[in-house]
């Protein structure tokens, strides 16, 4: 007796992509005759597909009646699911045109505002020097790595320990109170009390307030009070639009200091408990694209112009 159950798969029925595109054009107009005219077939032959489909599933995807057509159920039910396949598909063989046989898909991934702010910046002319890798980037809050996610590069704040990563340290993260100059306009601060003072909280570090003022031995209340946002850029924004003071890393704000848009409401800028790490697969630690990007990274710290600022005000 043959016990191999994949053999089976091997012979299962699955439908044709022009069914699926039939189907889900039809569904979509909710007409047979406007999807033939999408799709520059007969109205009778997308008919014909969708009504083989519906065979062959032993479903009905439609109801139908001499005026109009509209979907089951299942029929909801399996277009949603065949639009994502539909698109998946899509996206594959544009990646597969767009690059030829002799370059690498570079993926990366990095948080929304750190990407926007410090990594594109950091990675300007990269393509002119290896025209042969492609950057994927992924703005993502987390988390950046699952078995079902393919990525090569990810920039991370933590404490360097990811299981089955290698991890390269790019610096440590000091943040700083920072509010927009007329925010200061008759307002009084003092680190001793917080009266008259909105603090903006990043979601993710509730405690980050408590922490800035416990490291300047400050003990006060309030520092879990106050409007909550979900990325450093959010709370950034609402800085400079007068919303209250944001503790932000200063490598995120240096362009703002610098221009005036945003000043420091207290001259400290308090050591994070983490630091920001380039991390990838032990796997690829030989690849070419990554051992690239390792380089690029590295000269960009040494030769930037803002580094050598951004320390100076730290120190």
């Amino acid at each position: 007796m043959n016990t191999d159950t994949s053999k089976p798969l091997a012979f299962r029925r699955y439908p044709s992509t022009t069914a699926l595109q039939c189907f889900e054009t039809a569904a979509r107009h909710l007409s047979f005759t406007n999807a033939a005219q999408e799709m520059h077939m007969t109205q009778s032959a997308v008919s014909k597909q969708v009504a083989q489909l519906e065979e062959m599933l032993n479903l009905s995807l439609f109801h139908r009646t001499p005026q109009r057509i509209s979907l089951t159920p299942a029929g909801k039910t399996y277009y949603l699911e065949v639009l994502g396949i539909l698109k998946h598909i899509e996206i594959a063989t544009t990646n597969l045109m767009s690059h030829s046989t002799n370059t690498e898909v570079l993926t990366i991934v990095a948080h929304p505002t750190f990407c926007s702010r410090w990594l594109l910046p950091a990675l300007n002319g990269f393509g002119q020097q290896f025209p042969l890798i492609n950057l994927h980037i992924n703005e993502q809050v987390g988390p950046f790595f699952s078995e079902d996610q393919n990525v090569d590069i990810a920039f991370l704040y933590g404490d360097g320990i990811w299981s089955g990563m290698q991890s390269v340290k790019l610096f440590d993260e000091y943040c700083i109170a920072v509010c927009s100059p007329e925010y200061l306009q008759d307002k009084t601060l003092d680190t001793h009390t917080l009266q008259g003072c909105v603090l903006l909280q990043l979601s993710s570090r509730l405690s980050a307030w408590y922490d800035y003022f416990k490291q300047q031995d400050i003990s006060i209340d309030g520092t879990f009070v106050g409007p909550r946002f979900d990325t450093f850029q959010a709370c950034i924004i609402a800085a400079m639009l007068g919303y209250g003071i944001a503790l932000v890393p200063l490598r995120l704000v240096a362009q703002e200091l610098q221009s005036g848009a945003l000043v420091m409401a207290w001259d400290y800028a308090a050591k994070s408990r983490g630091s920001y790490y380039l991390t990838y697969p032990i796997s690829l630690g030989q690849s070419h694209k990554v051992k690239a990007i390792l380089e690029w990274v590295t000269t960009y710290l040494e030769t930037s112009n803002q580094c050598q600022k951004i320390l100076a005000l730290v120190e």
